[in-house]
This record gives structure tokens, C-alpha cells and sequence, in this order.
């Protein structure tokens, strides 16, 4: 059997005074499509930042976190296996940089590129390439700072993608995005995931769960609350008690709705 794309075992990460993830046991395979699903504060975003090794378990004997059967990465080299989506990083940019820049920029784990950075012609096709993939090649010269969300977003998942890595991680895409946008975003994610992308999201809109998405995992207070395929794990009654609100759940053409 070939390793797993990511293996949490006995996880338990404190963010300051709180237990962010506690005794969190996951198994995610390579080209493997997931949502993982919950209210806000229950730990995705930790969960997300646990695999970036953004944050670290407690130490613990039976605690373990493995990425591709390795538990030892080097931070740039793992960036080539898993691409990144976060709105963190559109927080960061404060020049004026180009879209081609920033997805330039994810060679260098930067935002922009910088008089340090040594590009290559590799790397310029290789931007190129995933503009073209995302149907974004006229954002290439336009500025960031005068993009509207959405083709933000775009350009972000194009940097992502210019290591053509095994997996993409999104931490709540659709954040801030209008309608317009929110489905531009699910078509991509679907293109990337029938493309053989192998998609990790990370949201608590149950409408940007893809019909190419098959498992879900629920998360609360820290923990796994349910785990399975997403046609037993979404039901009205389960989704109640994890948000703690009555809710009416209705499915159309492979995409699930809450009323």
C-alpha cells in the first residue's frame, strides 16, 4: 500500500491557553477529495496549520503526524506536495505586485517577488501554465491591490499550483466572495479535482462542498465528530447538532443546501 498523503495519530495542539485540536487520529490518501466541515473556532483552520507545520502537537508517545510516510519535512519541500490557499496570504501583499508576480512568488514561498529571487524560465512556464489552467492569463499584468476578490482568489490558487503539487489545502475560499465568484470558485476547484488534484477543503459553507468531493469530516470542539461518504455524513440532523441550529437540508445536481 502506498503511504498516505497525510496521517494524524493521537494529534493534541494548544494555540496559547486553548486546545485547538485534541486527540485528533486522520487519515487522508493521495487523490483522495475531503471537506472538512464545522463551525467556526472548532479547529480546521488549526488542523490546516498542524499539516503546514505552521503549528506542532503536544509531544506525546503515540502522537505522530506523517506526510507522505515521512514525519521530518523540510518546509520548502513539503510546499512542493501540498499547495497552500489561505487568505492569510492576500492580507500580506502591500505592493502593488502583478498577478504574475504573486504566482511567481509561490517558487519562494513570498508574496511578490523580490531583488533576492533568482527566476528561472522554468519557473516563468511553469506560472504561465497555471494561469492558463485557471483561465487567468489576463490577470498576469494586472495589480493585485485593483483585483476584486474573486480574481484574487484565482491568482492565489494559480501560486499554489506552479509546484504542480499532489494536493490543494483551502482554508475557507469562499470567504468574502459574492455569488458571482463563489461559483466561479467551485467550477475551478471541480477542474483541479477531475484533473487529478487531490482537493482538502477546509469550510464551514456546506455549499462549496463539490459534487467531486465524496468523503466529509465533521469537526467540533477540536475533535472528529463524524468521518464518512458524503452522502451519509450530510443528512439534516447530523448538520443540526453540529451547528446547533434547526436546519432543512436539500440536494440539487451533486450540491447540498441549508434552509
Amino acid at each position: 500500500m502506498p503511504p498516505a498523503l497525510i496521517e494524524l495519530l493521537e494529534v493534541t495542539v494548544r494555540r496559547g491557553s486553548t486546545t485547538a485540536l485534541r486527540n485528533v487520529t486522520l487519515s487522508i490518501a493521495v487523490g483522495e477529495h475531503v471537506a472538512v466541515l464545522g463551525p467556526n473556532g472548532c479547529g480546521k483552520s488549526t488542523l490546516i496549520k498542524t499539516i503546514t507545520r505552521e503549528c506542532y502537537p503536544m509531544p506525546a508517545p503515540d502522537s505522530s503526524v506523517t506526510i507522505l510516510g515521512s514525519k521530518t519535512w523540510d518546509i520548502f519541500d513539503l510546499r512542493k506536495k501540498l499547495g497552500i490557499v489561505s487568505n492569510d496570504l492576500m492580507a500580506l501583499n502591500t505592493r502593488a505586485e502583478s498577478g504574475f508576480e504573486v504566482v511567481l512568488s509561490g517558487f519562494f514561498a513570498s508574496i511578490g517577488i523580490w531583488p533576492n529571487h533568482e527566476v528561472t524560465a522554468e519557473m516563468r512556464r511553469a506560472a504561465h501554465e497555471a494561469l492558463h489552467l485557471l483561465e487567468a492569463e489576463y490577470l498576469a499584468e494586472k495589480p493585485v491591490c485593483e483585483m476584486s476578490s474573486g480574481e484574487a482568489r484565482r491568482i492565489l490558487i494559480a501560486r499554489s499550483l506552479v509546484h504542480r503539487p499532489q494536493a490543494l489545502l483551502l482554508d475557507e475560499p469562499s470567504t468574502s466572495l459574492d455569488l458571482f465568484a463563489q461559483d466561479e470558485l467551485r467550477q475551478i476547484i471541480r477542474k483541479l479535482a477531475r484533473a487529478g488534484i487531490g482537493i482538502i477543503l477546509i469550510t464551514h459553507q456546506i455549499s462549496d462542498i463539490v459534487p467531486e468531493i465524496d468523503r466529509v469530516i465533521f469537526m467540533k470542539g477540536g475533535r472528529i465528530a463524524a468521518d464518512g461518504p458524503k452522502k451519509e455524513i450530510l443528512t439534516a440532523a447530523a448538520l443540526r447538532e453540529l451547528f446547533g441550529v434547526p436546519v432543512d437540508l436539500t440536494e440539487r445536481d451533486g450540491y447540498y443546501h441549508l434552509w
